[in-house]
Parts: C-alpha cells; sequence; structure tokens
C-alpha cells in the first residue's frame, strides 16, 4: 500500500486544533510508518483595518486538512475518533484519495503564497469610504477602483458641486458606517 493524500472534514476555524490532537496521536499510538504529513493549506493576507496593515494567515479550504497517509481501517478509525473531525472526503467507509494532479495544484499554490504575500481588502468599488488623513480629510466618497498591488484607491468625492476622482492610499480611508 503507498502513501496517498486525503482530504479531512473538521467543523470550520478548528483546523490547527485537529492537526495538534492528531499529531499527538500519531505520536502516541506511533503511527509515524502510516501518517507522513499532515498540511492545512494556509494563505498570508494583510488586511487594512482603522488605517494600520496587519498580517494574518487565512485557510484556501476552511474546514479541511490534507493528510499524506497509508489508510487502513485501523488509521482511518483513529483519525475519525479525534475531536472535531467530520469525516474523510468520499465516503465514511472508504475514504477517496486525491488525484496527484490536484495535489500538485494545492501545493503549488501553497508555494506561491509562500513567495508572495496577498493584500485583503476591505474595500470594494462602489463602497462609501470616509477619507481619515490628508487635504481631503473627513470628505466621503465612492470607491471607483482598487488596485490591492499598489495599495491604492480611486474616490470619486464632491468638490464644490463636483465629482472629481482622487486617488488616496488603503490607509487614508474608513468604509462609511
Amino acid at each position: 500500500m503507498s502513501f496517498q493524500w486525503y482530504v479531512l472534514r473538521t467543523f470550520s476555524g478548528h483546523e490547527n486544533k485537529v492537526k495538534t490532537a492528531l499529531e499527538k496521536e500519531i505520536e502516541f499510538r506511533n503511527l509515524q510508518p502510516y501518517i507522513k504529513q499532515i498540511l492545512i493549506p494556509i494563505e498570508k493576507v494583510f488586511e487594512v483595518k482603522d488605517g494600520k496593515k496587519k498580517s494574518k494567515s487565512k485557510s484556501f479550504f476552511p474546514g479541511y486538512i490534507l493528510i499524506e497517509a497509508q489508510l487502513d481501517k485501523k488509521i482511518t478509525d483513529i483519525i475519525l475518533n479525534i475531536p472535531s473531525v467530520m469525516g474523510f472526503l468520499g465516503t465514511r467507509n472508504r475514504p477517496q484519495p486525491l488525484h496527484p494532479d490536484e495535489v500538485e495544484r494545492i501545493i503549488g499554490k501553497i508555494k506561491a503564497e509562500e513567495r508572495g504575500e496577498r493584500i485583503e481588502t476591505p474595500f470594494k468599488v462602489g463602497d462609501p469610504i470616509v477619507i481619515t488623513t490628508g487635504p481631503f480629510a473627513k470628505m466621503k466618497g465612492t470607491v471607483q477602483e482598487v488596485n490591492s498591488e499598489k495599495l491604492k484607491l480611486k474616490v470619486m468625492v464632491s468638490i464644490f458641486g463636483r465629482k472629481t476622482p482622487v486617488e488616496i492610499d488603503f490607509t487614508q480611508a474608513e468604509l462609511e458606517k
């Protein structure tokens, strides 16, 4: 029997807890020959909140963990009895392994994320915003364009009764409440 990748379903937000419990179980029961690796596909994103850029990790597939293992009935039962585990992709009695192409695509995406970080923006085209700093501070406007790479917004504001486009940084704007 060879190692294959399987998808384990968990409660959303419990991925790290399940991974830790699974690692402890592997250590306690000496299952290292049967389970090679456990992977939570995450990406590092930056979020702009209150004018500050913050880094956080976000799961590609919330509620899913990838496991490279040689599964048999005993190993499957041990994994399914870990708290917050809902089951494997496939049927309960016969977990369905991932196709090698799918595994390569997912691992490639993870490696690409490790090389470059993505910006998560709270702004969308059409959002009403308030400019917080700079020469247009306290002015209200509507987002016309979002440039995540440069962290810039093109906002339409009213100056002397006339709509005018203004380019500002993400950190200079807040969503209107």
